[in-house]
């Protein structure tokens, strides 16, 4: 069993100022797995006032030395890859092709896509009489949630050391074994003491005090819309900067000239991938009403071929929720839907047959959904897929808006006009067509309650700098 007691501060793994322990559950086993030590505002601040005097010297540095500690990371980061990949599988129940061809994969392809961009990112242009300099923002907090773990921690380290910015990283405490990983690879890889800072913790002991923090100048936050609010309102009196990823709700309009089949496999398989566990999940697959009967057809037949079960086995494609918790509040959800008459095409309440231990949960799909009902109004966060028939293609639009979310759409359909056509009008900050998804450069983030500000890529710079215009300077 892991244990990892110590938080990393200045260079150094230190103590907790008060002692307090988690256990970690293996989610595939319920089974105890790693314990942590849990931190407070105490922690955070022995963190912040770290990351203030390291960002005297590092908000300075030259491209060239944040060019050598990019590139000393990717090389630690490599080294120790395997891993990654089985503490990802450990700590929240990715099956292991999924963990290493896309969890840890995507931790490392950020590294290395913030060291391309910045070999020749343009930090000062001209505007006018004015030569305008983009300047790291100061000292950041990070809070990260468990489901893309090290993604997540990733995409924000990485800009954020790139263009000369300190960090205080707070791991989610459900799935922390990649984080603790990932500092170890900080450490192996000579990142100058203070620059990296890691406190282990809850989101009110720990995610509070950072958001909070006088020392911390802005705050990036993954998680639920819930959490997101709460960053904000804890980060207003100090007038900090916050961008957050939230949550989302995400549409799959199924044009009538598509090609069913494919189409909707495409739509099943990925609302599974990741257990469902995914705030960008095409969710709502929307479909002519004319062919809803046969898209159901298809849909259980590919729910049919997915292998639910031990994520370290042979052949698993997918595996177990995060935790107890999600697995109670999935429970609730297929519930309410069964309870408001949508129809359940295959899949429902309980563990799939066979499996009696772990929070394994049988991937659903219902159809005949309304916008009314719970299962099409929240973010189930698991692979419950609700199917909604539509009558034109306003009506689908309009369905697919009718959401407090903003984060992602789908669009599928052979005529390219009309699919633009339909894409530009989603309320969504990243839409995907015809199966068709973005790269490590494509900006990523959402409209309204998914949040705001864009991490990933070029875009991903933006939000950890402060531009400053020297007016008259030659």
């Amino acid at each position: 069993m892991r244990v990892y007691d110590k938080f990393y501060i200045n260079g150094e793994w230190v103590d907790p100022v008060t002692p307090k322990s988690l256990d970690v559950i293996n989610p595939a086993t319920e089974d105890v797995c790693a314990t942590i030590s849990i931190g407070s505002a105490a922690d955070v601040d022995k963190a912040a006032k770290a990351a203030r005097a390291a960002f005297a010297s590092y908000g300075r540095s030259s491209r060239e030395e944040r060019i050598a500690i990019l590139a000393a990371i990717v090389e630690a980061y490599q080294n120790r890859f395997n891993d990654m990949a089985d503490a990802i599988s450990e700590e929240m129940g990715a099956p292991t092709k999924l963990a290493v061809e896309a969890q840890a994969a995507s931790g490392l392809g950020h590294l290395a896509t913030a060291l391309e961009i910045l070999q020749s990112y343009e930090f000062e242009e001209m505007a006018g009489n004015s030569r305008i300099i983009k300047e790291p923002i100061g000292v950041c907090g990070l809070i990260t949630p468990w489901n893309w773990p090290v993604n997540q921690i990733s995409c924000k380290v990485a800009p954020a050391l790139a263009v000369g910015c300190t960090v205080v990283l707070k791991p989610s405490e459900v799935a922390p074994l990649s984080g603790y990983l990932f500092t170890e690879i900080i450490d192996q890889a000579g990142v100058p003491a203070g620059v990296f800072n890691m406190v282990n913790g809850d989101g009110p002991g720990v995610g509070t005090a950072i958001s909070s923090h006088p020392d911390i100048d802005m705050v990036s936050f993954t998680g639920s819309t819930r959490a997101g609010s709460l960053v904000a309102q804890n980060a207003a009196p100090s007038i900090k900067r916050v961008t957050q990823e939230l949550g989302g709700k995400s549409p799959n309009i199924i044009l009538e000239d598509v090609d069913l089949e494919a189409a909707v496999t495409r739509g099943v398989m990925h609302m599974y991938n990741n257990t469902g566990q995914s705030c960008n999940a095409p969710s709502r697959m929307l479909v002519p009403r004319a062919m809803l009967e046969q898209a159901e057809a298809i849909a259980a037949a590919v729910t049919e071929s997915v292998v639910v079960g031990d994520p370290k086995a042979e052949g698993t494609t997918m595996g177990p929720v995060v935790s107890e918790v999600q697995f109670n509040k999935i429970q609730g959800l297929i519930q309410a839907g069964i309870d408001e008459g949508a129809k359940l095409v295959c899949g429902g309440v309980g563990r799939p047959e066979g499996i009696e231990k772990g929070y394994f949960v049988k991937p659903t799909v219902f159809s005949e959904v309304n916008n009314d009902m719970a299962i099409a109004r929240e973010e189930i966060f698991g692979p419950v897929l609700v199917m909604m028939p539509y009558d034109s293609i306003e009506e689908a639009i309009a369905i697919a808006n009718d959401t407090p979310y903003g984060l992602a759409g789908y669009v599928q359909g052979n005529n390219n006009e009309e699919v633009m056509a339909v894409a530009s009008q989603i309320r969504a900050g990243n839409i995907n067509i015809n199966g068709a998804s973005g790269d490590l450069h494509t900006p990523f983030g959402g409209y309204k309650q998914s949040g705001n500000g864009r991490e990933w890529g070029a875009h991903g710079f933006t939000d950890y700098l402060e531009v400053k215009a020297l007016s008259g300077a030659a």
